[in-house]
């Protein structure tokens, strides 16, 4: 992709995670789905491994946060993703239940968006350590449009208790 097809995409932030079946390969096969269905992924974080949050009787999820372009405005791009999901196995069973894959968009471009069904940036990305991580680590001076506060400064101000840890 070169600057000029650069310049009229969105800029997407991912994060893509999940705690059943093979979760490093469901990561793979997920963000091949989302090249193939959604647009290039640009750069990946590392993955890294957490405890269940909000349920925490379930095995530990592993997340990745990705940085994407897209031609796809915000409701069909949530559209596909949620297409994705369904198509690795995805059941919305209990809210924090366990899961195969769960994709959601952090932030698009910088846009603040509040739709049924769609609110980005994600609105509780401060308050979770395992968002913040990989986002830190993929755009560390990148600015919340609505906080303020970059994403290194809301990690480091990060009250979450959960550990995230590289996985290996």
């Amino acid at each position: 992709m070169n600057f000029e097809q650069v310049q009229y995409m969105n800029k997407v932030y991912l994060l893509i995670g999940g705690n059943m079946g093979n979760r490093q390969e469901n990561l793979q096969k997920a963000i091949a789905l989302i090249r193939q269905r959604i647009g290039e992924v640009q750069q990946a974080s590392s993955i890294y491994e957490t405890a269940a949050w909000g349920k925490t009787d379930q095995p530990s999820f592993l997340n990745q946060a990705l940085l994407l372009y897209t031609a796809m405005e915000p409701l069909p791009l949530l559209k596909e993703i949620l297409a994705v999901e369904l198509q690795m196995g995805r059941e919305r069973i209990e809210k924090n239940g366990p899961r195969t894959i769960d994709i959601d968009i952090i932030f698009y471009n910088d846009a603040i968006i509040d739709e049924p069904g769609l609110i980005v940036p994600h609105p509780a990305m401060a308050q979770r350590r395992f968002v913040l991580t990989p986002m830190a680590e993929l755009s560390p001076q990148l600015l919340h449009p609505v906080l303020k506060r970059t994403m290194q400064q809301l990690l480091e101000e990060c009250t979450d208790p959960l550990p995230v840890h590289t996985f290996n």
